[in-house]
């Protein structure tokens, strides 16, 4: 029990570091993908540009985080979707790094502008532009796609079995839900991802995990419903070597 309480402050932490490394990242990238001139502008804010990605590559391991260490509970309630839960974070994360492959491959781009002297963007812009559409395409499959349904994932475990409360689960699902439909609606340029709906979309979300945050972190999961889940089956060398 006492093993359960601490994977689940460490997954409150790692939720809490997954939404300040994934503003912090996204702010410290403005100079070379919110500026027109971000052949010039990345360069000249290298350092800026990498401790973005490595707050982004933060992001990866507390979002992996998250994943491992509520496995070998939502394994009890239900190991198949507990399953696929771990493997579609593992997927996202990996979305994730080549969105900063590519941000980086284009602070590359950019110092190569800058070497060479000369004025003319055209030999670059081409490359320029696939590079931050790269980056665009997945901060929206990342954190917008794949999240909704990760969340929806643990979300409906929880709401099953009341490890947290069920107002917490439900926000989840419903947080969820909106956020797979922003993920649409950008999909098919309904609507901008960084845009008032889309932030009204992706809002209940990042609620959710705040709140579930703050809730692992100062009361941890149910102890009713740990008590009552199955116990994890022992692994294959445990069974092979009894």
């Amino acid at each position: 029990m006492r093993a359960n309480q601490t994977s689940a402050r460490i997954t409150g932490i790692l939720f809490i570091v997954a939404a300040v490394t994934a503003v912090a990242g996204l702010l410290l990238y403005d100079p070379i993908l919110k500026n027109a001139d971000y052949l010039r502008t990345g360069a000249a804010n290298g350092n800026q540009i990498i401790l973005g990605a490595v707050m982004e590559l933060l992001l990866v391991v507390s979002a992996i985080g998250t994943a491992t260490t509520m496995f070998p509970i939502l394994r009890r309630y239900n190991e198949t979707i507990a399953l696929w839960h771990v493997c579609f974070r593992f997927l996202e994360a990996i979305v994730i790094t080549v969105g900063v492959v590519s941000v980086l491959s284009l602070l590359t781009l950019s110092r190569a502008y800058v070497d060479s002297g000369t004025s003319d963007t055209a030999a670059f812009e081409p490359s320029g532009t696939l590079l931050i559409a790269i980056h665009d395409w997945t901060f929206m499959l990342g954190p917008l796609f794949l999240l909704g349904i990760n969340t929806i994932m643990y979300s409906y475990i929880f709401y099953r079995t009341k490890l947290v409360p069920r107002f917490i689960s439900t926000l989840g699902m419903t947080g969820a839900a909106s956020v797979f439909v922003c993920a649409l609606l950008v999909m098919f340029g309904v609507i901008e991802q960084i845009s008032t709906l889309g932030g009204i979309l992706a809002a209940p979300v990042a609620a959710y995990e705040m709140i579930l945050a703050v809730w692992l972190l100062a009361k941890g999961f149910s102890k009713e419903a740990l008590a009552s889940g199955t116990p994890p089956r022992p692994s294959l060398q445990t069974r092979l070597d009894a």
